[in-house]
């Protein structure tokens, strides 16, 4: 027993699957014949050709560096096809149809790319969050198969390239004439999302979509206490408005089958650009937060909440304000619900800004940023800077002002315009996202040390039983 060695070359790790172990005695001085000597050595030159493929088979695999510069330089090569496809199908048409041929298509392909621009910058938050020493699953109630910032990233870059590409599609078919495929572009990517997101199957992180479907049932119909994923998720709905207001649009369309066609130029029609659900749309996810407001009230008697609830029912009439411009005469509009649409903008842009800095933001714990326990070089430039406290809260102004004047009805034909400001919007969100989960982390940590603090000082009680040696 002692006097075999194993041979590393019938090692476990480098013996090829299916080779007989071969074990030498080196007290022997002959083999029991020459047939026995072949066999043998017939297998040890296997096991070394098998030993040396896995070597030869790594040393050939790229670096992951040099396989992420390939996708990158892949990503770069198909966006600019993308774009070349794109400009040479809107070159096609002609000047005076070539604005509303790219109104149509921004309509039904805005609401995925602000998407896909929120997951992007989501995917952002948690990375600084995972760096940092701000426990988000903990604020969240999540469990441990939630995902990571590189799942979103994923997710993110797959949606990078669908949603252009059917755009880059739906432009193409258009312009060529194929209109019948050109309108099927959009309502496929639109069932494919809803098939994604509803998929019972546990595929897609169905953990995560159940979450994320669960707190949007939670915002539409509030029958329980309203936690803090259902706050945060309605807050960042009212940055989406745009979304919203551009999904009424094109499910309209693909419902009346008005999809490239321009029987939504008319007015009077269905899903025309002076319909009354467009208002309906805008201020959707305001009236979603107010209810929440409400409920907390109810549960918790708070204040707060009724003075929170007041913030979001001032972009009420900022909305439909804005959309009696196309319902009344320019005389009206001009001298009367002008002045009054410009009254309500500035209230409800100098609320919204004061309830951020003061309360979701709490300027009492403005002492670091993102107290990051792991230093980085993105973290140590910002890390205690007091330039970026008023970047950060002189471009929320900014974008509050400019937010609310997109929240306007007559600007929705200016698609560039409009999704420029919409796409400030979600950057200004994902700004306010840091410090709200800073803040709610410091809350929380408040809270655990209060409790700590609180049990270690025993009562009257504990101090009795404890001197009668009791046990309870």
């Amino acid at each position: 027993m002692f006097g075999g060695i194993v041979s590393p070359i019938n090692s476990p790790h480098l013996r090829k699957s299916g080779s007989r172990s071969v074990i030498y005695d080196l007290g022997a001085n002959e083999v029991e014949n020459g047939a026995d000597s072949s066999l043998l050595q017939s297998e040890d030159a296997n096991d070394l050709k098998g030993a040396t493929l896995p070597i030869s088979a790594a040393a050939v695999m790229p670096s992951p560096m040099l396989l992420w510069r390939f996708k990158v330089l892949l990503f770069l090569v198909w966006g600019f096809i993308c774009c070349k496809i794109g400009w040479d199908s809107v070159m096609r048409m002609s000047a005076d149809k070539r604005d509303l041929f790219l109104y149509e298509a921004f309509l039904y392909y805005n609401p995925l790319l602000l998407a896909t621009l929120m997951v992007w910058l989501w995917g952002v938050n948690l990375w600084f969050f995972a760096h940092g020493s701000v426990n988000y699953a903990k604020i969240f109630d999540l469990d441990q198969n939630h995902l990571t910032h590189r799942e979103i990233w994923k997710w993110a870059t797959w949606m990078t390239i669908i949603v252009p590409t059917s755009m880059t599609a739906y432009l193409y078919l258009y312009s060529h004439g194929e209109v019948s495929y050109a309108a099927s572009q959009p309502v496929l990517l639109y069932a494919a999302v809803v098939m994604v997101l509803i998929f019972p199957f546990d595929i897609f992180h169905l953990s995560s979509r159940f979450y994320f479907l669960r707190t949007l049932w939670r915002i539409v119909v509030p029958l329980q206490a309203i936690s803090f994923s259902d706050f945060f998720l309605a807050d960042i709905l009212t940055s989406m408005a745009k979304v919203f207001s551009d999904l009424e649009r094109s499910v309209c369309r693909m419902v009346h089958r008005q999809v490239a066609t321009i029987a939504w130029l008319e007015a009077d029609s269905v899903c025309g650009s002076h319909s009354v659900a467009i208002p309906l749309a805008l201020v959707l996810p305001y009236l979603f937060r107010l209810n929440q407001c409400l409920r907390q009230y109810k549960d918790t008697g708070e204040r707060t909440a009724l003075l929170n609830a007041l913030k979001y029912s001032t972009a009420v009439p900022v909305i439909f304000l804005s959309a009696l411009k196309y319902h009344v005469f320019p005389e009206s509009w001009t001298n009367l619900y002008r002045p009054l649409w410009l009254m309500s903008a500035v209230v409800n842009s100098l609320y919204s800004f004061y309830w951020d800095v003061t309360r979701d933001w709490d300027l009492s714990g403005f002492t670091r940023i993102f107290k990051f326990s792991k230093p980085h070089l993105l973290s140590h430039l910002l890390h205690g800077r007091k330039w970026v406290y008023f970047w950060v809260i002189g471009s929320n102004l900014v974008l509050r002002c400019t937010w609310t004047y997109k929240l306007s009805a007559h600007l929705r034909h200016n698609h560039l315009t409009v999704f420029t400001i919409a796409s400030l919007e979600i950057f200004r969100r994902f700004q306010w996202i840091f410090f709200r989960i800073e803040n709610e982390w410091n809350k929380m940590n408040s809270k655990t040390q209060l409790q700590l603090s609180v049990g270690d000082m025993p009562n009257e009680e504990e101090k009795l039983l404890h001197s009668n040696n009791h046990t309870v």
